[in-house]
């Protein structure tokens, strides 16, 4: 019986997010203070009474995110992780639960990555599509045969649940790949309102920034083992964390493949700490007899 701390990503704000842990302790509200400081905006401000168009802006999204999950986590007594996982941005959240990273550092690298993926994304227009009830392995499929035959990018993003798989490329292969996805039996392939190709190779201007400010940051050992993105294994060298914490970027999520290799490690209880419940939603369809909860 093992406890598993998981960490929601880019998606999960909402207006209003963190204004409760805030209101609720000292410590809370100095650290939302000290992010305002080290950001050199006042976050908690567009957190707490800003819009969801606020909020979509990707310098303020990353960030929010993070800090409402990591506040959250710092605030639970006696919180005592077997491991730790975090879908995309939360895998920096995981990172300062188990030790590897500071909360200021940790900070700052996610909002060095949010205005990274920004421009990335400004360079070539690119997209996610969400496909719904096709197996994996049609879907890696398509994309490859899509990319041969057009000459552009379009890859599997975010392995989420069985059944559930993002993909993301330029405008057109990802349109392209939906087309067919539909025609090999998809039940939905619906392009996502994001900005950009995440977990894609156009990721890659954005990767080399990430990795100069990752390789000049220290990182820890780890209280406990980290099951990161790229791998979907878990992972205590800090070295190895560094280095694929970098390859995300470009790499996809494997949620679905870090769950499993969680569940086959012992964990039977899994608390999603952070906005929203997307990620107890996967885990119990990853693994229907986990325990769930979540900590906001």
């Amino acid at each position: 019986m093992k406890h598993a701390y998981v960490f929601p990503g880019q998606g999960s704000q909402f207006p209003g997010m963190g204004k409760n842990l805030y209101e609720a302790s000292t410590k809370a509200k100095d650290l939302f203070e000290k992010a305002n400081e080290i950001l050199g905006f006042r976050i908690s401000d567009t957190m707490f009474t800003g819009t969801e168009e606020d909020l979509k802006q990707t310098r303020v999204t990353q960030p929010a995110v993070f800090l409402h999950a990591v506040i959250a986590y710092l605030g639970i007594e006696n919180a005592r992780p077997d491991m730790v996982a975090g879908h995309s941005l939360g895998e920096f959240s995981a990172l300062v639960a188990n030790g590897v990273l500071t909360f200021e550092d940790a900070l700052r690298l996610v909002s060095i990555r949010a205005m990274a993926m920004q421009k990335a994304c400004e360079i070539q227009p690119s997209t996610m599509a969400a496909v719904l009830a096709l197996d994996d392995a049609k879907v890696e499929e398509i994309c490859a045969a899509v990319t041969a035959e057009t000459g552009e990018v379009v890859v599997p993003a975010n392995y989420n649940c069985p059944g559930q798989l993002v993909i993301s490329g330029t405008v057109n292969a990802v349109n392209v790949a939906c087309e067919r996805m539909k025609a090999a039996g998809a039940k939905r392939a619906l392009v996502l309102p994001v900005g950009g190709a995440f977990h894609s190779p156009l990721m890659a201007p954005a990767k080399e920034e990430l990795q100069a400010a990752i390789e000049s940051t220290t990182f820890n050992t780890p209280a406990c083992p980290v099951y990161q993105n790229v791998v979907a294994k878990a992972v205590t060298d800090p070295a190895q964390i560094r280095q694929n914490l970098i390859d995300q970027l470009t790499g996809a999520v494997r949620w679905t493949q870090s769950v499993q290799a969680m569940v086959a490690d012992g964990a039977s209880q899994f608390t999603e700490v952070g906005p929203g419940k997307v990620l107890q939603g996967l885990v119990v369809k990853i693994h229907k007899e986990a325990a769930v909860n979540g900590v906001s």
